[in-house]
């Protein structure tokens, strides 16, 4: 049964357009009072389980970023810039998949703020390398401390195969996967 009709919208984007109801002929639609179940395509418990890490795993860094005006996209972008010091504004892009204009705003705020250092590149002076400052360091490991400590425990005592299993998990789930 075909739930929606996929419309592509940019590379590697796709869009579930499901119509609505709007002809006032189609009268109100019967309420349904029986829950969805898993089936052998769609397992709700685990797209439930999805939901609920999300919202926790990113709950304390959430509230620390709050503090200072900041949110998740400003969390992103600290965070890659201190993986990766000296990656291009092209390179960050590609990364977080979003456009100029929706990074730009951030970018100026964590510059402003005196997290991260916008440097021109040495061959190119077009080029901007982006650079942590020592308080933008700082940012990413309270962000990330939090996160790790949720990450241990929920690993509790696992194995170092079990932890491999879940990392191996989580790049299948990724649209485009990266050699390690």
């Amino acid at each position: 049964m075909l739930l929606c009709k996929l419309r592509y919208i940019a590379p590697r984007r796709r869009e579930c357009r499901v119509p609505r109801q709007t002809s006032s002929k189609a009268g109100k639609p019967e309420p349904l009072a029986t829950p969805m179940e898993d089936t052998g395509i769609i397992d709700f418990e685990i797209i439930e389980l999805f939901f609920f890490a999300y919202r926790d795993f990113v709950s304390d860094p959430d509230a620390i970023l709050e503090k200072s005006g900041f949110g998740r996209a400003h969390h992103r972008v600290v965070h890659f810039v201190n993986r990766n010091p000296g990656m291009t504004v092209a390179d960050l892009l590609d990364t977080l998949k979003i456009t100029k204009q929706s990074l730009a705003r951030v970018l100026k705020q964590l510059i402003d703020s005196g997290y991260i250092r916008q440097v021109a590149g040495p061959e190119d002076r077009r080029q901007r390398k982006l650079y942590p400052t020592k308080s933008g360091r700082e940012l990413a490991l309270a962000l990330a401390e939090p996160q790790s400590r949720r990450i241990e425990r929920a690993f509790g005592g696992s194995t170092p195969e079990a932890r491999e299993g879940v990392k191996a998990f989580l790049r299948g789930m990724r649209d485009r996967q990266k050699a390690d």
